[in-house]
Order: C-alpha cells, then sequence, then structure tokens
C-alpha cells in the first residue's frame, strides 16, 4: 500500500474517534462512527486473501447494522423526547437500542460471534487496531449513556466473560484467542460501568497496554498458531521467557499487572452489595486463566524434538522497533505496585 493512502487512512481513523469523542449531538457521533468504519476497510482488505476479504466483509455488514440501529434509536429519541443531547437519554427504548448497538459494534456476548472470525481473518497489525483503537469511539459513547437498565448491563457482561473463556479453551489460532479474550475484558468493563466510569478507562487502558504487548509479541515471532508459538524460543529465547507472564498478566493472575483492574472491580462490586456478581465473574475468569496456562505451557515446557508439526523459523532480525515491544511489556508485567496511586487518581 502507497504510504500516501495508508497516512491518508490512519488520519481517517482518528479523525473519526476524534469526532466521536468531541460530539454530543447524536448526528455527529454517528457520522464519527461511520467514518472510522470506512477507514479501516482499506486496511483490512489490503493483502487481496480471500479470508481477509471474508473478514472485512463480515466487518463492514456487522458495523453497518450497528450504525443502522444506532441512527435509528437516535432518530426515535429525538422524536419521542424533542432532542439529540447524548447525555440527555431520556425514554428506555431508544437507550435499551443504542446500548446493544455500541455492543454490537465492539463485540460484546452476545454479540459477538463476528469477532473471532473477523480477527482471523486479518494480519496481526490490523487486528491490533482492530481490537485496541476500534474500540474507543464506541466507549467513549457508553461512558456517556449511564442511564441504562442496570441488571441487563450486569446480565450482558456476565454473558460475556462466560463465553470469552469458554470459546477460547479449545483454540489453537492466536488471534482467535485474543479475539475471545477480547470479549471477556470487556465483559469485565460492561460489570463496572454503572458504578465506576473511570474504572472502566482504567481498565480499557490497561487491556490496551496487555493486548498491544500480546500482539507485539507474536508479530516479532510471525506466529499465528499454537504450534508456532512454541517453536519460537529457538528464535527469540528472551522474548519467548517474557511472553507467559503477558499472557498470565492477561489472564489476570497476581502479582503481575492484569490483576490490578480485576482487583479493582471485585472490591467496587463488594462496595455496592453485589458479592454473587463478584464471585461469578471471579470463576468465570478462571476459564482464561486455563487457556493462557495452556499456551504458556505450550511455549515453555514443551522441548524440541517434539511432537508439533510446525516448522522451526529462521533466526533472522527482525525489522520491528524494540522501544514499544520492551515499553509495553514493562508495562503489562510491571505495574501492579503502582495500585495505590492508580485508585488515588479515580477518586479525582
Amino acid at each position: 500500500m502507497s504510504p500516501y493512502i495508508l497516512a491518508t487512512l490512519l488520519f481517517g481513523l482518528g479523525l473519526g474517534t476524534t469526532i466521536t469523542f468531541a460530539s454530543s449531538h447524536w448526528l455527529l457521533a454517528w457520522m464519527g462512527l461511520e467514518i472510522n468504519t470506512l477507514a479501516i476497510i482499506p486496511l483490512m482488505a489490503q493483502h487481496h486473501h480471500p479470508r481477509a476479504i471474508e473478514a472485512t466483509t463480515k466487518y463492514f455488514l456487522t458495523q453497518a447494522t450497528a450504525a443502522a440501529t444506532l441512527l435509528f434509536a437516535s432518530i426515535s429519541n429525538a422524536w419521542l423526547t424533542g432532542q439529540w443531547d447524548i447525555q440527555q437519554m431520556a425514554h428506555p427504548i431508544p437507550l435499551t437500542m443504542i446500548t446493544l448497538a455500541l455492543m454490537l459494534k465492539i463485540g460484546l456476548a452476545p454479540f459477538h460471534a463476528w469477532l473471532p472470525e473477523v480477527l482471523q481473518g486479518l494480519d496481526l497489525t490490523t487486528g491490533l487496531i482492530l481490537s485496541t483503537w476500534q474500540k474507543l469511539a464506541p466507549f467513549a459513547l457508553l461512558l456517556q449513556v449511564t442511564k441504562t437498565d442496570q441488571t441487563m448491563l450486569i446480565i450482558l457482561a456476565l454473558t460475556s466473560i462466560i463465553v470469552g473463556g469458554w470459546g477460547g479453551l479449545n483454540q489453537t489460532q492466536l488471534r482467535k484467542i485474543l479475539a475471545y479474550s477480547s470479549i471477556a475484558h470487556l465483559g469485565w468493563m460492561m460489570l463496572i460501568i454503572q458504578f465506576s466510569p473511570s474504572l472502566t478507562f482504567l481498565t480499557l487502558i490497561i487491556y490496551f497496554i496487555m493486548t498491544f504487548s500480546a500482539f507485539l509479541t507474536f508479530k516479532i515471532n510471525n506466529a499465528t498458531t499454537l504450534n508456532t508459538l512454541a517453536t519460537s524460543w529457538a528464535k527469540t529465547p528472551i522474548i519467548t521467557t517474557t511472553m507467559p507472564l503477558i499472557l498470565l498478566s492477561l489472564g489476570g493472575l497476581p502479582p503481575l499487572t492484569g490483576f490490578m483492574p480485576k482487583w479493582l472491580i471485585l472490591q467496587e462490586l463488594t462496595k455496592q452489595a453485589l458479592p454473587l456478581t463478584a464471585t461469578l465473574a471471579a470463576l468465570t475468569a478462571l476459564l482464561n486463566l486455563y487457556f493462557y496456562l495452556r499456551l504458556s505451557y505450550a511455549m515453555t515446557l514443551t522441548m524440541s524434538p517434539n511432537t508439533l508439526t510446525g516448522l522451526t523459523p529462521w533466526r533472522l532480525n527482525s525489522t520491528q522497533l524494540a522501544l514499544p515491544i520492551s515499553a509495553s511489556t514493562t508495562m503489562a508485567i510491571l505495574l501492579l505496585p503502582l495500585t495505590p496511586a492508580m485508585t488515588a487518581l479515580l477518586t479525582l
């Protein structure tokens, strides 16, 4: 792809997200979401592979459905209440429709089925953009729509955590595992969005850091399957040593960074007198931890020669920059001691 076209598309991605961030009117927010979607479509289809085209088509149809639902709900709200302000949603029916449309956009259960299939058809760089940047604009709107039915949100959030854990159990494709991981983490964020939006935002940022580190590590190893990952020790032994820590951090195991949001969310749920919800969320997080442990086992405790069918990669020097992967890996592993500072910032 021409660097000029690539720069234009990346500018479109940033512009769409910024418009949605800055908008207080539903039409302007919808326009920002559409610019965002249209900018990533050529990036997804740039390799002209049938699987990439299929993933792009699925993504486009899903996002178009969500955008149409969002537009219909905002027009219905304007018809019923006479105003377009995002933070003044008064009628429950348009409010519920908008919440469900935004959940479809980011891939929350039960509207999650498109996410693993789309992510599996993309290269790792575009998959990273889809897993991180593309969730910012819908989340900015979800954080502003705060009067949604609390019971519905908790049920959908617990469903997402369960589906995200259950779906990744038998997977050998790394991109699908990261997709189910995304669904589970989004469930944790939606669980607490009614009670502490700032904690939801903190969870989103930490999820972005851990996912960024995981995708860069897979990219430097050129790994898309469990078999390739298991032989990566011969190519990059130091990175292969840190990768299980990143995965266990994604699973929320102490004393790693990923434990911080789960710890704070469970604490907040307990303060809100929801002990059963907190218990269910903590138990279903074990499903995620299981498949992260399976990945860690395949990487570190299987020695060559073994029964894996993956070919040992060539030991060529990578052209990838070292600073992003080193910085994100450090943050994905070592931020837990900063929890008191994070909680102090949340209370400001």
